[in-house]
């Protein structure tokens, strides 16, 4: 599959989303590989060692927090550079991209046809245990609030009720 000039597919812009975000320039089929999200290979401590500056970082600044993707059990990849334009792909809950991983390359590839114009978004897939720092503004329709993969859904839905339901009852008693 030919990657081609890269920058033909997309352009970065301003996104009601999350600040910047990244664009189809173009109509591009589905399957295509639009973008090749690239970065720096680190080990596992050095990741979990930069997802938590980045993440308080984050707290302090409401910039993007966490640009790491798993590459296998033993290396992920930094994302966090200017000379990755991918990193600004936002979250979408009904995202039209996806990434791929290919012979240690992460490619962003689109889900579907998509438009030219349309912003390109991917499922970040977080794990639950920290949902509460990840809240979602991707404003879809099926949008869960917060920036969890998909199969964790029903259980998040359950927590959020549980906590909905313990701050009303704090609320009746005061």
């Amino acid at each position: 599959m030919s990657t081609g000039p890269q920058n033909l597919l997309y352009t970065v812009s301003d996104s009601s989303i999350h600040h910047r975000g990244v664009f189809a320039a173009r109509d591009i089929r589905r399957d295509e590989r639009i973008i090749e999200y690239i970065g720096e290979k680190i080990t596992k401590a050095e990741s979990l060692r930069r997802s938590e500056a980045q993440m308080e970082d984050a707290s302090q600044t409401g910039g993007g927090a966490v640009y790491i993707f798993t590459l296998n059990r033993r290396y992920d990849l930094d994302g966090n550079a200017e000379w990755n334009p991918a990193r600004l792909i936002n979250h979408s809950c009904a995202p039209n991209c996806e990434a791929e991983l290919d012979r240690g390359r992460i490619w962003i590839v689109a889900g579907r046809d998509i438009f030219a114009g349309e912003e390109l978004s991917f499922d970040y897939g977080f794990k639950l245990e920290s949902w509460q720092e990840h809240p979602c503004r991707c404003g879809t329709e099926i949008c869960e609030g917060y920036i969890v993969a998909q199969e964790y859904w029903p259980k998040l839905r359950m927590m959020i009720r549980e906590r909905d339901e313990c701050i009303a009852e704090i609320g009746a008693e005061g």
